[in-house]
């Protein structure tokens, strides 16, 4: 067996995956994100060990440990560098320091890399040698999988497909950048689009769902999106074009055998996913752009946890 972590800035989740992928046993703990190093450290710590506390048989049978922790890092060497939303590490060997507490092989990478593994060993792009995925959510993440493996580059900052510019013109992102995908296509941009369709003063079925229309969140366009709402209609028909122009790069660059899509926003596009694959020939100079198929990520919620875990089976 091995464990999944999952480390973000507010919990860290553990989980028993076994070698199909599927994940037996889940546990939660707090993170502390603004204390020491030590201190959040022990949150991981403690996640593994309620791993053996609900399952004490796999002490002794565990092979590994994997970890999904926040960037930017060193998947190489397994060294978390200066991650904003965990201030408590920097250069914190994560690696090694998770190796020499459980005496057992741990590594290191971020979510949307160790993801894009889970989904090709395990996932919706088994069979699949070279994949494209991308997680959609309060940001928008992206993982290539070259051959069966992650693609790094050469300091292991390769594949940040979210802020790629897709209108240089277009608003600032939170990474300094202007048009980035991720700017433009993410949970919070789609809320702010939805934001400017209901500003006339008119009824909006939007801002009814969400209580007012400062509260207008991804989600309420989703919900009022099958209701038949022609507002929320539109703004997820303008989300799904931003997406097409930006597979339609990802398409000429790398030409996957799959693209795989995940996090909630991905819940909310995948009715337009035929449209997207329909429309990427307009939008790619390869004319069979649409023979690539666009699917549905099989990890939710759980990613992290099978993300991390695939490293450690990889």
């Amino acid at each position: 067996m091995i464990i999944g972590v999952d480390i973000g800035g507010t919990k860290v989740a553990a989980g028993l995956v076994d070698s199909t992928g599927e994940i037996t046993l889940k546990t939660r703990v707090p993170m502390i994100p603004a204390g020491d190093a030590a201190t959040g450290f022990a949150a991981v710590v403690n996640a593994v060990e309620a791993v053996f506390a609900a399952a004490p048989e796999t002490r002794a049978a565990l092979k590994g440990i994997g970890l999904c922790a926040p960037g930017p890092l060193d998947p190489k060497t397994g060294v978390v560098l200066n991650p904003p939303n965990v201030p408590c590490w920097r250069g914190f060997p994560l690696a090694a320091e998770t190796r020499r507490v459980f005496q057992v092989p741990a590594c290191v990478d971020n979510d949307a890399n160790a993801a894009g593994l889970a989904e090709y060993l395990w996932g919706s792009g088994r069979g699949y040698s070279n994949l494209f995925y991308a997680t959609l959510g309060t940001g928008i993440g992206a993982g290539i999988i070259l051959d069966g493996r992650i693609l790094h580059g050469r300091t292991g900052g390769a594949a940040e497909g979210g802020h790629m510019t897709i209108d240089y013109r277009g608003p600032r992102c939170g990474c300094g950048k202007y048009g980035c995908i991720e700017a433009l296509a993410s949970g919070p941009a789609i809320a702010l689009r939805a934001l400017a369709r209901s500003a006339g003063g008119g009824p909006s079925r939007m801002a009814e769902l969400a209580g007012g229309r400062e509260q207008i969140r991804a989600e309420h366009v989703g919900l009022a999106f099958r209701e038949g709402d022609p507002a929320a209609v539109q703004v997820l028909g303008e989300t799904a074009f931003l997406l097409t122009v930006w597979l339609g790069n990802i398409v000429d660059l790398l030409e996957p055998e799959c693209i795989v899509v995940g996090g909630g926003v991905a819940e909310l596009m995948s009715p337009y996913f035929e449209r997207i694959s329909k429309d990427l020939p307009r939008w790619a100079i390869n004319q069979r752009a649409a023979e690539i198929p666009i699917v549905m990520a099989r990890y939710g919620a759980d990613a992290g946890i099978a993300g991390a875990a695939a490293l450690a089976w990889a």
